[in-house]
């Protein structure tokens, strides 16, 4: 009796856990971007370096706010399914603001 709640409680942490690392790479993804941007790579180019960090799906946005570069960057995490369905998708979003370097 005992077995399904802990099944069920151990498909619930993993989900979480997967939340907590695609927060942490959708962050560094963005940090990646703003910094590309900021060192004036080209828009396509950071855009690129953030998406090799970045989870699949997701989407990034860059603008350049005169002295700085705003990057942000959203991905859904898909509910844990089976048990658990009736949990829907959550967006998770990072966010990196970097000093525009002077040539």
């Amino acid at each position: 009796m005992v077995l399904p709640v802990l099944v069920a409680l151990a498909l619930g942490l993993a989900w979480v856990l997967a939340l907590a690392g695609t927060q942490v790479r959708v962050v560094d993804a963005a940090r990646e971007v703003a910094r590309a941007a900021a060192r004036d790579e080209g828009h396509g180019d950071a855009v690129a370096l953030g998406r090799r960090v970045a989870p699949a799906g997701a989407a990034v946005d860059v603008h350049e706010d005169g002295r700085t570069v705003v990057a942000r960057v959203r991905a859904t995490v898909r509910g844990p399914g089976g048990l658990f369905a009736f949990v829907p998708g959550v967006t998770v979003e990072g966010e990196a603001v970097a000093a525009r370097e002077q040539p």
